[in-house]
């Protein structure tokens, strides 16, 4: 077996169908040979699809894709409804199906798009109390079940072949497209469930090519590790939808020993907006490249947030050459008093 590696980068993987997202990480992982690896926003088994497996530093960012926006093709199975809200559920009710095109366009109109509240399947990975709903479901244990407010941007009818059903679905963080399809065949009277499910985008990855298991399969085989990661994208690729600052050496010193900087947004054009809000921002140097991610916890005041593993040894670097905290605010002090006196 060959030798596991540290590696950085984002795979935009199509998951398959039949297989879990954890399941198919772990083979992933180990066709990479990767010592660090994980996935962002899990599929079902029966869903296909858009999913980003981070390797190494980028896991670190993983968590921040999780408030992306999504888009899936789903199709939706009118008159039989199941346990599961998916045609892996036992059957609960069967009825008749007697819609018409019409109906359903009026009912997503009135009921499915915008803000609205959902109320997920107990079969799914919400936790309550430590656990997934999931595992209270399987022993039969009934658990509250919390109501969220989701967005449901855009709803487009794709096909309609009784009693078949397919959408594109464009929605907020937290949507259960199984919970979807079920609340739909409620409205309309007659029940429904998921028969296929596709995650189709995500928000900050819309023009990226997915890369199948085959492909990563045959090159692996080969042990051609050049290529496989040529199909990584960087590893702040998760965050590229946040604003950037590049740092002095100075600067870059203090945010590595933990320090807070002052005035780090002097040379921003929106820096009075980022006064008044929080907003994570992508730190930057000239000579390290991307060094993670950074808060502003208070009025002209950022940290560190989530740093790569490196930054000790950056600091040490700096330190070696010189560099000291004490010259880390002093341009961007003059620029703000420079700016206030225009």
């Amino acid at each position: 077996m060959a030798k596991r590696r540290d590696i950085d980068g984002v795979l935009i993987f199509d998951k398959p169908l039949e297989v879990s997202s954890n399941n198919i990480l772990q083979r992933i992982k180990y066709l990479y040979r990767a010592n660090k690896a994980g996935h962002t926003g899990a599929l079902d088994p029966l869903a296909s699809g858009m999913l980003p497996i981070c390797f190494g530093e980028s896991t670190k960012m993983a968590t921040m894709m999780l408030d992306s926006d999504k888009e899936y093709e789903v199709v939706v199975h009118f008159g039989v409804r199941t346990s599961t809200s998916d045609r892996e559920g036992e059957i609960i009710s069967e009825n008749e199906v007697n819609l018409t095109l019409e109906q359903i366009q009026a009912t997503i109109k009135e009921h499915f798009t915008g803000l609205i509240k959902q109320k997920p399947t107990i079969w799914s990975a919400i936790k309550y109390q430590g656990k997934p709903l999931y595992e209270y479901a399987r022993k039969g244990i009934e658990v509250p079940v919390p109501t969220r407010e989701i967005n449901i941007y855009e709803i487009e009818i794709l096909d309609w072949q009784q009693p078949f059903l397919k959408l594109r679905v464009y929605c907020s963080k937290g949507t259960y497209i199984r919970t979807l399809a079920d609340d739909l065949g409620q409205v309309l009277g007659c029940g429904a469930h998921v028969k296929e499910l596709r995650r189709t985008k995500i928000d900050g990855f819309e023009n990226c090519q997915m890369v199948s298991i085959d492909t990563i399969e045959e090159l692996a085989k080969d042990n051609n590790l050049e290529a496989l990661d040529s199909l990584l994208l960087p590893l702040e690729t998760p965050v590229n939808m946040y604003p950037a600052l590049n740092l002095s050496d100075a600067q870059l010193l203090k945010l590595c020993l933990g320090m807070t900087l002052i005035y780090a947004f002097a040379e921003q054009n929106n820096r009075e907006q980022f006064d008044q809000i929080e907003q994570l921002f992508r730190i930057y140097h000239h000579q390290y490249g991307f060094i993670g991610m950074a808060k502003n916890t208070a009025k002209n005041r950022l940290r560190g947030y989530r740093l790569r593993s490196n930054t000790e040894i950056i600091a040490k670097e700096l330190k070696a050459r010189g560099v000291s905290v004490d010259k880390a605010d002093e341009h961007e002090k003059k620029l703000i008093n420079q700016l206030r006196k225009s």
